[in-house]
């Protein structure tokens, strides 16, 4: 695993354009962050540099972000394959390097993963309430048809861990759903064993994010199947996208703490005269700095535990 000081220098300087276009293998898709190609027996995730706020992808993107995304997955991935099997194929290093010939740079951002199949529902695993999460508990004292208990703030951390679901938006937000609605999406035997897993993944996450100084307030998992039904972890795992991250130091009930993700982003965008739509506006070069020292900060800190 690489330490957060070598990442840093070794931040890829090849821009995601030039590397795609030294990649000899059709494009399947594109995404918010990543470009998806076809390997045949397998599939390669490129991330990028792109950065989106209030569903509007920004220009220029944040130096690296896709390389420490990939290395903290890749982290998570080891850390977690007892608990779930993920998409990470065995000789992935072989197919990075020898039969695609990417870079130090290229690799750095890149996965060579699984052909599986997606399932329809997004785990989300909250521990403590916050963001929609907080909203939902004010309007009904419930998060996704989870009854919890009266008295709690903004920012509380939950009795126990709760599971709630969510679609999947190809475009816009995703939306929350039940665990009758999610059950007839993806079958009742398959909720199951999701949910478990993602209990099971979020409480692994937290108990080491703590030992790093981090609480891991809530995260999303994403799983998909191959031909015999077996469920694998895919997408990316417990990084700054995908979770919301606080410094444990800061935690108060009441208050929402800072987390380590974009957040400095949006709250720079917040005092702009933006009318939030597309195209966005240019980010300030300090902004940027910052953003990318948050991410660098998260993964140095949660890597560097042993």
């Amino acid at each position: 695993m690489i330490s957060g000081e070598a990442l840093k220098k070794a931040l890829p300087k090849v821009s995601v354009r030039e590397l795609q276009e030294s990649i000899e293998a059709p494009k399947i898709a594109s995404g918010k962050v990543r470009e998806i190609f076809d390997l045949d027996e397998s599939i390669l995730l490129v991330a990028t540099d792109r950065i989106s706020a209030f569903d509007v992808i920004l220009p220029g993107g944040i130096p690296g972000k896709g390389a420490i995304l990939t290395q903290l997955s890749r982290f998570w991935f080891e850390r977690t394959k007892s608990i779930a099997p993920n998409h990470l194929i065995p000789n992935e290093d072989e197919i990075l390097r020898d039969k695609l010939g990417l870079s130090e740079d290229g690799q750095l951002r890149s996965m060579a993963v699984k052909k599986l199949r997606p399932l329809d529902i997004e785990c989300v695993v909250r521990g403590y309430l916050a963001g929609s999460g907080w909203g939902a508990y004010q309007e009904s004292q419930s998060v996704c048809g989870v009854h919890l208990p009266e008295g709690l703030n903004l920012a509380s951390q939950l009795p126990e861990p709760i599971f709630t679901p969510t679609t999947k938006a190809q475009e816009g937000h995703d939306m929350p759903v039940t665990e009758a609605e999610a059950r007839e999406i993806v079958g009742s035997g398959i909720f199951d064993q999701v949910k478990e897993l993602s209990e099971k993944l979020y409480n692994f996450g937290h108990r080491l994010a703590r030992k790093a100084g981090i609480i891991l307030a809530d995260t999303k998992f994403e799983f998909g199947q191959d031909e015999t039904g077996k469920l694998y972890l895919i997408d990316e795992a417990l990084t700054p996208d995908s979770s919301r991250y606080w410094e444990a130091s800061e935690w108060r009930e009441g208050i929402s703490p800072a987390s380590f993700d974009k957040q400095i982003v949006r709250d720079y965008l917040e005092t702009l005269d933006w009318d939030k739509t597309d195209p966005g506006p240019e980010l300030h070069y300090d902004i940027v700095e910052k953003t990318q020292n948050r991410y660098l900060e998260v993964y140095s800190r949660l890597t560097a535990v042993t």
